[in-house]
């Protein structure tokens, strides 16, 4: 399911809810408008929580720290992320207007905060001697099993160059995922494939990809597409870069 839904009178962008919207998702996740000078607080007592920086200036406060995030666009390289565990206060305030997307699921395990800055996030490109190059992309994991063994969510992101592909070949595993979707531009578009579904992907969409189904994208020539990749493990069964090809497809990852 692809769906881009407005902002609500909370300047909150509500993408899905463990116990509402795509609930088999697993997952709260939202994105958050701040104005400037405006403060946003969270005490969650369930879940475990990232807060991912999309764009704008803000102070974020947990347990007597403080770190300054600042990005001036998705498209600048530049990740800012904390990920706390449950029951653990947080405050932003936003020195310009900011956007940030804010990711949940349910965690007993209580971990150290971490903060990650633009120097954790290391960026690597994919697929340019592939396919004619048709599948180069940048990716960025914020936090996954590797350097997160704790949690029970994933979180990453991707530049899918114009008119080239990404999350490609067409693949799936067990587990949910989400992908939230920003442009260079507002009128920038792309298609979205989940199982035998083809969407329309634009500016602040989102794609809802249940688990088992094949997923990849591309984006029209002209334009840069970011996303947001968001995962739950599943019990007993945590993704692991875990990428399975449908048999018509495996001859494309060889």
């Amino acid at each position: 399911m692809l769906e881009r839904p407005n902002f609500n009178e909370n300047g909150e962008q509500i993408i899905c809810e463990i116990n509402g919207k795509s609930p088999e998702m697993l997952m709260n996740i939202r994105v958050k408008r701040l104005a400037r000078g405006e403060s946003f607080s969270l005490l969650d007592e369930n879940n475990e929580t990232a807060f991912l920086i999309l764009s704008g200036e803000a102070l974020i406060c947990w347990e007597g720290t403080e770190k300054a995030m600042k990005r001036e666009s998705p498209f600048e390289r530049k990740p800012y992320c904390l990920h706390v565990p449950k029951c653990t206060q947080v405050e932003i305030t936003a020195f310009q207007n900011s956007e940030i997307i804010i990711q949940q699921t349910d965690n007993d395990i209580i971990f150290t905060p971490v903060f990650y800055s633009p120097e954790d996030c290391v960026y690597r490109e994919f697929g340019k001697d592939q396919w004619g190059g048709t599948g180069q992309r940048i990716v960025s994991t914020v936090f996954d099993i590797s350097n997160a063994p704790y949690s029970n969510m994933v979180l990453g992101e991707v530049y899918n160059l114009p008119g080239k592909w990404s999350s490609y070949p067409p693949h799936y595993h067990p587990q949910p995922e989400v992908y939230y979707y920003k442009f260079d531009r507002p009128e920038g578009f792309g298609a979205s494939f989940s199982g035998d579904e083809v969407y329309k992907s634009t500016d602040g969409s989102f794609l809802a990809i249940k688990g088992g189904n094949a997923h990849q994208q591309v984006v029209a020539p002209g334009f840069t597409m970011y996303y947001v990749w968001l995962i739950r493990h599943l019990d007993g069964e945590p993704w692991d870069n875990t990428r399975i090809y449908p048999n018509e497809y495996e001859w494309l990852a060889e």
